[in-house]
């Protein structure tokens, strides 16, 4: 067996190996999001309950009526977030390179709360209204950023010009709101896994079992566009229908998880990054989405249990992933 062969027997035992443990830590966070709470239900009864291996109604209305909805929405929200961050970050070759960043989020952001505040709905409209404007906001950036094709760097700078146009405009609609309006805008501009409805939860969990084969299938097509323009050519690469299908599938599961959960901010930024240490040089996109489910479902547990008041989970993610941008932003620099 050739030392190339060896080394790729190595990566992917390692591959395999971080995305079990990582599987396996989401698994018993969202066992523990079930079980914490005022009325706290031991792990045991959650396993029995989850699993309908028994009846006790006041258990099962606890665990599958209250909680059930928050785990799940954390779980594939962070799955969604951490997929779209890494093929974000991959297909244009930048740490910055986050849905967070270039416009769509800011999209969604805008038209739930125009939907709050100008329209006076609640509820499933206002998911879809944050569905149609982060799609609305990433084929305005797509069309802008395009010259003979896409490159990294001017889709990211444009994407960051349309993030603050319509930062500046979410502002404006909020300002001129009335005071309940606007709280109730800030609320869902915050992002919280609590605030999904089983409508907006069900198209989450759908597009994301869906997505993760389409992912994996087209893990080398990204690892292709990776290696740059010229190099992907020589490979036989067809680019920007490539770069087209990822970006399109990234943008879906930004406006879904964005949908569902509103905008919480920096987990698609951190998950890659985490997924890449714990890997090395092993490719694991799975392994990112599963790191997004790990940050988001401990972010939850500490807005919800581990401070004086209950917070939105986007507080909890802000105040972690704030810091991370000002390390990236100061080391990017220096390597400059």
């Amino acid at each position: 067996m050739t030392s190339y062969a060896v080394l790729r027997r190595r990566l992917r035992a390692r591959a395999a190996g971080v995305t079990a443990a990582l599987a396996a830590l989401v698994l018993a966070l969202f066992v523990v999001t079930l079980s914490v709470g005022s009325y706290r239900v031991p792990l045991d009864d959650v396993v029995v309950s989850v699993l309908h291996l028994g009846e006790n109604p006041a258990v099962d209305f606890v665990v599958n009526g209250l909680r059930m909805p928050t785990a799940l929405a954390a779980v594939f929200a962070g799955l969604a977030l951490g997929l779209a961050g890494t093929i974000f970050q991959q297909l244009l070759g930048n740490p910055l390179a986050s849905p967070d960043f270039v416009g769509v989020s800011e999209g969604a952001g805008l038209a739930a709360v125009a939907g709050l505040t100008v329209f006076h709905v609640s509820g499933a409209p206002i998911s879809l209204l944050a569905f149609g404007g982060a799609m609305t906001s990433a084929a305005l950036i797509y069309l802008l950023a395009w010259k003979d094709g896409i490159t990294g760097y001017r889709f990211i700078l444009i994407g960051i010009g349309v993030s603050a146009f319509f930062v500046a405009l979410t502002g404006w609609v909020v300002a001129r709101s009335e005071d309940w309006e606007a709280r109730s805008a800030m609320t869902w501009l915050t992002g919280s896994v609590g605030q999904a409805g089983h409508g907006e939860i069900r198209a989450l969990v759908v597009t994301v079992l869906l997505a993760i084969p389409a992912a994996v299938v087209l893990r080398r097509q990204l690892g292709v566009l990776a290696l740059g323009d010229d190099a992907a050519r020589a490979l036989g690469a067809r680019l920007e229908l490539a770069r087209l299908v990822l970006l399109g599938l990234a943008i879906l599961l930004v406006a879904v998880a964005t949908a569902a959960v509103g905008p919480v901010m920096f987990v698609a930024l951190v998950a890659g990054p985490i997924a890449a240490r714990l890997l090395g040089p092993a490719p694991g996109l799975l392994a990112a989405g599963l790191a997004g489910a790990v940050v988001m479902l401990t972010a939850d547990l500490i807005a919800q249990h581990l401070l004086p008041a209950s917070l939105p989970t986007g507080v909890v993610t802000g105040a972690v992933g704030a810091p991370y941008l000002v390390w990236l932003l100061a080391t990017s620099n220096r390597k400059s």
